[in-house]
């Protein structure tokens, strides 16, 4: 079974978080299901929602003509105790021997091994929990933060998000804030690697001037596919492949279907269609794989995470290789991540 690597999942953040060890009923993750879909790690993302905001934050939007307003933002105070609360149930995991946080390249190499736990990589989905002045960064860091989005859809103190709008441009408010310019140069040289999924598009090409590593949007597709406000454009896809990034290809369906239902009736060759897409723009060498599960609504095809497999076999249908879907799965994470956790 070809071992994969999944940049995004909103696991921790699931009311039944409690049975992931053992297997819950819901949501698309958990240990059993990992096992069986042959997933050895992922990014775990950290997220608070906005007021009124349940898990699942995605599921439900979605359809043509349709416009969230943009959601409200968060105070530090609120966002960092959530996210601490959130973090500490990765470590109740590791302390267990359940799983292994990754804190330096040889601990993904480590999740191949026979018989070793899965390997998760502690995630900020937006930094509201980092304080403007960056004091907490380091904090962070030593709990073992080694990925951060600086945004969700919303805007805070570093940057703005995209609002959930379809079709829409990723042109969407200003860019980075003076702080985010700060956030973003911190996180290089501590050595966390920055997501650009949800951030805007001024927001990414500020990112990509200040060259602080290679260009990554964890769960994000096509826009020439679906034009949905998360998606990248061929602008933002050509820099990602320059600088030897990559996109995790998104499971969501609303923003791989061009109709943007949120509809789990909908093909895996609709997710294998950003794929290709993205693998004949700039190359396979920049396509990874990035569900939003627990976040949002998939195909019932795949099912959850147990169902990865048919997955694999949807991207072979559409072209790629047993060596090429080695590289999509597992490789390009790898790669990515041991250039910025540098």
């Amino acid at each position: 079974m070809i071992p994969i690597f999944d940049g995004h999942n909103d696991a921790l953040t699931r009311e039944d978080h409690g049975r992931f060890a053992g297997g819950r009923d819901g949501g698309h993750l958990d240990l059993p299901r990992m096992r069986e879909g042959g997933m050895r790690g992922g990014i775990f993302a950290l997220f608070t929602p906005s007021p009124g905001e349940e898990e699942g934050k995605e599921e439900g939007f979605g359809g043509s003509d349709f416009s969230e307003p943009p959601a409200e933002s968060i105070p530090y105070e609120v966002a960092a105790a959530d996210s601490i609360a959130s973090a500490g149930r990765l470590f109740d995991l590791e302390r267990a021997g359940e799983m292994t946080v990754a804190r330096r390249i040889e601990d993904i190499d480590g999740a191949l091994a026979e018989g070793a736990p899965p390997v998760a990589v502690l995630h900020l989905e937006g930094a509201e929990a980092i304080d403007s002045g960056l004091e907490a960064l380091s904090a962070w860091y030593a709990m073992g933060l080694r990925s951060l989005g600086p945004v969700w859809s919303r805007a805070n103190a570093f940057a703005t998000g995209v609002q959930f709008a379809f079709p829409s441009s990723p042109d969407i408010g200003p860019g980075l804030t003076d702080a985010g310019v700060a956030l973003v140069k911190a996180c290089a040289e501590l050595g966390i690697l920055v997501d650009l999924s949800h951030l805007n598009e001024k927001g990414f090409w500020d990112v990509a001037r200040l060259e602080a590593g290679p260009l990554v949007a964890s769960h994000s597709g096509a826009h020439a596919v679906a034009e949905a406000s998360r998606n990248l454009t061929d602008a933002q896809l050509d820099a990602i492949g320059a600088s030897g990034g990559l996109v995790g290809i998104v499971y969501a369906t609303v923003f791989v279907r061009p109709d943007f239902a949120s509809d789990p009736d909908t093909p895996l060759s609709t997710i294998a269609d950003h794929a290709r897409y993205v693998a004949d723009r700039i190359g396979v060498e920049h396509v990874a794989l990035g569900s939003d599960f627990d976040g949002a609504t998939i195909p019932a095809d795949l099912g959850d995470a147990a169902g990865l497999p048919k997955l694999l076999d949807a991207l072979r249908a559409v072209g790629f290789s047993d060596a090429e879907l080695e590289a999509i799965a597992w490789h390009n994470w790898r790669r990515v991540l041991a250039a910025w956790w540098r």
